[in-house]
């Protein structure tokens, strides 16, 4: 996946000094190494009550790393970033021995007891948000990075 572009109006335009730029990176913490090929969604809006809007997808890099997410539009008060972890965690155990078995995970139809992180977060003007995602089978940590 890739980046996807989002169209600007003129009235959409930020000044530098007021762009919102976001990345991310995951951490299997499990394996003790960075979880590759994790499909990464973005959306936005513009106030705590307004509808979420896509802006952009890609997917995290061989270090885990998901840093070509778009620019976010004037006026965003928050950020949704979903981390589609089911298709990592079932490759994974079928490639690993050890890794936990679905019948004794809990949901009878992956086995994967997180199929998707969904973190939401607020921003200001003129910032940049790193939003490392800490991961395991059975929990997930977040916080900001730098």
């Amino acid at each position: 996946m890739t980046a996807a572009p989002h169209p600007q109006g003129p009235a959409d335009r930020a000044r530098p000094e007021e762009t919102v730029s976001v990345s991310t990176h995951i951490l299997d913490t499990s394996a003790g190494r960075p979880a590759a090929g994790v499909a990464v969604e973005l959306a936005v809006r513009t106030g705590p009550e307004a509808p979420w809007s896509a802006h952009g997808d890609s997917a995290t890099d061989a270090d885990g790393r998901c840093s070509d997410l778009p620019v976010l539009p004037a006026h965003t008060t928050h950020v949704r970033l979903r981390f589609a972890v089911e298709p990592y965690f079932t490759h994974r155990a079928e490639a690993q021995q050890d890794a936990p078995r679905a019948d004794r995970v809990g949901p009878r139809d992956s086995g994967v007891f997180f199929p998707e992180v969904a973190i939401v977060f607020a921003v200001a003007p003129g910032e940049h948000y790193h939003v490392p995602l800490l991961l395991n089978p059975f929990g997930y940590s977040v916080y900001r990075g730098s």
